[in-house]
């Protein structure tokens, strides 16, 4: 054991089937509600220690680490905006000051906007590009040196499918998430060598306060919704998350998954 009571090791087949990630350090950023949420109790659940990311919501940040401890594994609260690069730096250095260790990270962190681009200010473009993509960058430059000290860690990019199909009003949303699958490609093919693996995962309609706007724009034709006839779960889009985190993830890097009930055929 550490000297912060985390089982020592690389990360890697720490965990018994039940829980797998036994003894990691996950950090998942906009993870007090919907897929961040769901995504930090999988991994809870799986016993990877879990921190809480927010801008600004500690109350609801707090309630979520209070569901992630009662899983039986710590949880961290940092609140940090991803677009700020010190801020980023400070709560990636609180993390690994806390646990001695991060093996996981999800930029799941995003905003909703949506405008006519005829009508969209440059101020509106950038502030979308700034949290989607330029917060991935700030948190994956912060993050991956302290998972290549180790040779091991777990980089996942949360996408959307209006990057494959377009949506009517979100031209921003859609080119910051083609964004980062090009970004996740490269991340995977130089951090390889480290141990390093890195993925998007790309979900469609997910029910819930934002399905209206969730693949808005996006259908089948004669204006179907998904093949499976319904809209997804914060948790479907979170066990996939899991998956390609645990120790079945290892041979995947530099790829896009498409948790979308059919809306779209990659």
């Amino acid at each position: 054991m550490t000297d912060n009571g985390m089982p020592a090791g690389n990360g890697a087949g720490q965990g018994g089937r039940d829980r797998p990630l036994d003894g990691q350090v996950a950090l998942v950023t906009g993870s007090v509600r919907r897929i961040g949420r769901a995504t930090a109790l999988a991994f809870a659940r799986a016993g990877a220690a879990v921190v809480i990311n927010a801008r600004s919501s500690r109350d609801e940040a707090e309630a979520t680490a209070r569901e992630v401890e009662a899983l039986g594994v710590p949880a961290m609260v940092h609140l940090a905006d991803v677009t700020d690069e010190q801020a980023v730096a400070a709560m990636v250095e609180a993390v690994t000051g806390r646990f001695g260790r991060l093996d996981i990270l999800v930029n799941n962190a995003a905003i909703r906007r949506e405008a006519a681009l005829t009508e969209m200010s440059l101020a509106d473009w950038r502030e979308i590009m700034s949290v989607i993509l330029e917060g991935a960058f700030l948190c994956s430059r912060a993050a991956i040196p302290h998972m290549a000290r180790r040779n091991y860690g777990r980089i996942i990019n949360i996408g959307g499918v209006s990057a494959h199909t377009g949506a009517i009003g979100r031209a921003h949303v859609a080119a910051a998430k083609a964004g980062l699958e090009g970004f996740t490609r490269a991340l995977a093919v130089e951090f390889a060598p480290s141990g390093i693996t890195a993925n998007c995962v790309a979900p469609g309609r997910i029910g819930g306060k934002r399905s209206k706007t969730s693949g808005h724009g996006v259908s089948l034709p004669g204006g179907a919704g998904p093949l499976v006839g319904q809209e997804g779960k914060p948790a479907d889009v979170a066990e996939v998350i899991m998956t390609l985190c645990g120790p079945a993830g290892g041979f995947v890097t530099g790829q896009t998954f498409h948790v979308n009930g059919g809306l779209y055929l990659a």
